[in-house]
């Protein structure tokens, strides 16, 4: 005895079946005008052609919504980068190595709305080794500045160098920039660390990204060079 129609073949069966034979409704047009369906956005019912002017209408809207964040965020990229050659000229200007790592802390602060930005430097040559910048970093701390191969941001859980800033308590999310020579990743000691710090605990997060803050870092160890 034979299954009953509606046993023997399934929706996979009809879905394969159109989908195998694309002419269906070329002969069988009168179908596309009947079938109604659900309309996602009211209780009443519409034809296909409707659901899918509906469906195609949302996946252009998305589209645009997409290209719109695309434009945004490359305008704010090449703002940074603006920025960033900006502060870079500052650096580029500054005759007397010793005014270096204030300058940059307080360009930081300015170009880039950082509310706290400190900054210490070791292994300076002997005219420096007195300067405030030089002076009150613990070994643990040039250790751990060397271990960081990247920028290193989160929530501040009481670091030393959270003390190098003007406000060490309102200082919530910190970035903290190993200083060395050459890439930012390579296996040289670090010479300093630079530290940014927001009372956001959002502001600098561990999951951002980190390869502008990376450019930071390596464009003030080469300035801070002069130093050693």
């Amino acid at each position: 005895m034979s299954k009953p129609f509606s046993d023997s073949i399934t929706e996979d069966d009809i879905a394969n079946y159109l989908a195998n034979t694309p002419d269906f409704f070329e002969r069988h047009a009168e179908l596309l005008a009947a079938v109604q369906l659900s309309s996602p956005h009211s209780a009443r019912a519409v034809s296909l052609q409707e659901r899918q002017a509906g469906m195609l209408r949302e996946k252009i809207k998305g589209l645009e919504l997409r290209i719109m964040d695309m434009i945004r965020h490359g305008n704010d990229n090449v703002m940074l980068s603006d920025k960033l050659l900006r502060w870079a000229g500052t650096l580029f200007l500054t005759s007397e190595p010793s005014d270096l790592p204030g300058q940059i802390t307080d360009e930081i602060a300015d170009q880039f709305s950082v509310p706290q930005v400190g900054i210490k430097v070791w292994d300076v040559a002997p005219e420096f080794a007195q300067a405030e910048f030089a002076t009150g970093v613990s070994e643990d701390a040039r250790l751990f500045a060397s271990s960081l191969t990247e920028p290193f941001c989160g929530v501040n859980t009481g670091f030393e160098a959270a003390r190098w800033l003007p406000d060490p308590l309102s200082a919530t999310s910190l970035a903290l920039l190993p200083l060395r020579n050459g890439p930012l990743g390579s296996s040289e000691p670090a010479f300093g660390l630079l530290v940014l710090a927001s009372p956001d605990a959002q502001r600098f997060n561990s999951g951002m990204g980190t390869d502008f803050l990376a450019r930071i870092a390596e464009l003030a160890s080469a300035a801070l060079s002069r130093l050693r």
